[in-house]
């Protein structure tokens, strides 16, 4: 078994806001997250994929055709757009944690489709935050 990463990027604003609480209590929780006008991220993706090494290509998967999966089906959704009013499917709460759940679930059925697997989302809000997913 061998793994290889990909990593691209994507800009985004959202709020962290739950509606079922005062403003007060999500100021609280979110602080500066819960802003009405919003907050951006250059986020950072790391996608890494496993499996077995094709003995006619040397690859696992050809990082040209991942790297064009992940950029038609997530950084063109999610990039430059607004997490909480833009993108169809995505949590009410776009936290770094549920968007690298929703990245997970448009990825792995397709990398399984390419002959490998989804190992880990690797997701950078900012240089000192960030998300690893394992699709537990």
């Amino acid at each position: 078994m061998i793994y290889i990463t990909r990593k691209e990027h994507f800009n985004a604003a959202h709020k962290l806001f739950n509606p079922a609480w005062s403003e007060e209590q999500n100021n609280a929780t979110f602080g500066k997250c819960a802003n009405k006008n919003w907050h951006g991220h250059n986020y950072e993706l790391f996608v890494t994929v496993k499996g077995e090494i094709n003995p006619d290509t040397g690859f696992v998967v050809n990082l040209k055709d991942l790297s064009t999966l992940i950029k038609t089906d997530v950084t063109k959704v999610l990039d430059h757009k607004n997490l909480n009013l833009d993108v169809k499917g995505m949590p009410i709460m776009p936290s770094t944690e549920n968007v690298a759940i929703f990245i997970w679930s448009i990825l792995a059925p397709k990398i399984k489709e390419m002959g490998a697997a989804l190992h880990g989302i690797k997701l950078y809000e900012t240089d000192s935050n960030y998300v690893e997913y394992f699709g537990e």
